[in-house]
């Protein structure tokens, strides 16, 4: 970790009496994408499991993900206009898939899973049409569906992942609310761009320690839920000790390791910076 990091995460344990936290005003984001991301890894690894265990798959009409209690949930379920609940695949939080229960068993959703299919549906369908033109759709991606329901909120993320290996893509992702009633209120891009950054083979010696991307004030001053979903998926490849997102007032600090989050204004990182370079002439001029 090089020096002017270390020297910020030193002073995020400061705290300044009579000013706003702002990295406690992120923790909800940090809840958002952690649950984003336990749901993205049960439909990971629940759909190689349940392709190996269910044989008939032109049956398949399509799949997603919840948390329910401490057990994250991935279910598929058959075509047709009533589909059917035709496999549940539960994780507890090691994602282990050769402990994973796996129930073939066909059933009618229960009350959430079917609001969460509604949701899915009206998501996919708003995707196919794309009658304003709001999402885009790159070479080599694909766009992924993330629905969820937290209490009264209904919403579906929409992530854009890579078809090639060795790429992690932030950005090009989206978000919609949904009313009581699974109807569609609003759809609003989350980043304005797409962001892929390649990471190298950690055995050959070329893996980035530090990586990091930036914000325009549209996507807001923080890192987002789906940058620490995707952040937190990729890890295990990418063995990134840390990634900053930087917007024209805040320093998003994400530790990939610790999977914790710290935010220090700009101005900080820039006064450091200034500091730092007034050494640096000081030193050259004593030698």
């Amino acid at each position: 970790m090089n020096k002017i990091f270390t020297i910020i995460l030193t002073l995020i344990s400061v705290s300044v009496f009579g000013k706003k936290n702002p990295t406690a005003e992120a923790q909800l984001i940090v809840a958002e994408g952690k649950l984003l991301y336990r749901s993205e890894m049960a439909s990971w690894y629940g759909t190689d499991l349940f392709l190996e265990k269910y044989k008939d798959h032109e049956n398949i009409g399509g799949y997603f993900s919840y948390i329910e209690n401490d057990t994250a949930k991935c279910i598929f379920f058959s075509k047709g206009e009533d589909p059917k609940v035709i496999g549940t695949i539960s994780f507890d939080s090691t994602y282990n898939i050769r402990t994973a229960p796996a129930d073939l068993t066909e059933r009618n959703f229960t009350n959430n899973e079917y609001d969460l299919y509604q949701i899915r549906k009206a998501t996919l369908k708003e995707l196919e049409t794309n009658r304003d033109g709001l999402f885009k759709f790159y070479e080599n991606t694909y766009p992924n569906i993330i629905p969820l329901i937290k209490g009264q909120e209904k919403k579906a993320y929409i992530l854009t992942g890579p078809h090639q290996s060795g790429v992690v893509i932030f950005g090009n992702d989206y978000l919609l609310t949904f009313d009581k009633n699974n109807k569609l209120k609003t759809k609003r891009r989350l980043h304005n761009n797409i962001i892929p950054i390649e990471y190298g083979n950690p055995e050959d010696g070329k893996n980035v320690a530090i990586t990091m991307h930036t914000h325009l004030p549209e996507t807001g001053d923080f890192i987002t839920a789906t940058d620490i979903c995707t952040l937190m998926l990729y890890q295990k490849f990418t063995q990134w000790e840390m990634h900053n997102v930087v917007s024209s007032k805040y320093f998003s600090i994400w530790n990939c390791e610790a999977e914790q989050l710290n935010i220090i204004p700009k101005s900080v990182v820039d006064n450091i910076e200034k500091d730092q370079e007034k050494r640096n002439k000081q030193k050259q001029k004593s030698h």
